[in-house]
């Protein structure tokens, strides 16, 4: 598959929607990935009164743009506030926590749902 051409993606138009089988607690818009014929995967996020666990199949990193976002992990909680990131490799074991928040996500590679026989991100 050949990359697309470089585009601008108006925040107007973004279109978030349910992921996970959490339903409302996670929203994600994506901007890039497999269908673009790249390995990197981005995009933004929505976390609504989220609780919810979640194996990392993915080096990932996470901008949190709005509120307050806690990922608990066995090397403690990792709280991020505004303009905070949080580094997780690939494999590490969560739990994202959110009463409100706005991120921004990349994530390598971006069809770790394929190569894994994975369940959609």
């Amino acid at each position: 598959m050949s990359k697309s051409q470089p585009r601008v993606m108006e925040w107007a138009k973004l279109d978030f929607k349910p992921r996970f089988e959490h339903g409302e607690q996670a929203q994600a818009a994506p901007l890039c990935g497999t269908d673009d014929g790249s390995k990197l995967g981005a995009g933004f996020g929505r976390l609504t009164n989220a609780s919810f666990p979640w194996t990392v199949h993915y080096d990932e990193v996470i901008l949190v743009l709005e509120g307050q976002v806690t990922v608990k992990t066995s090397a403690g909680d990792q709280v991020a506030g505004p303009r905070d990131t949080i580094w997780l490799p690939a494999g590490t074991e969560v739990v994202y926590e959110a009463e409100d928040a706005l991120i921004f996500y990349a994530i390598q590679p971006a069809d770790w749902a394929q190569s894994e026989g994975g369940q959609d991100a």
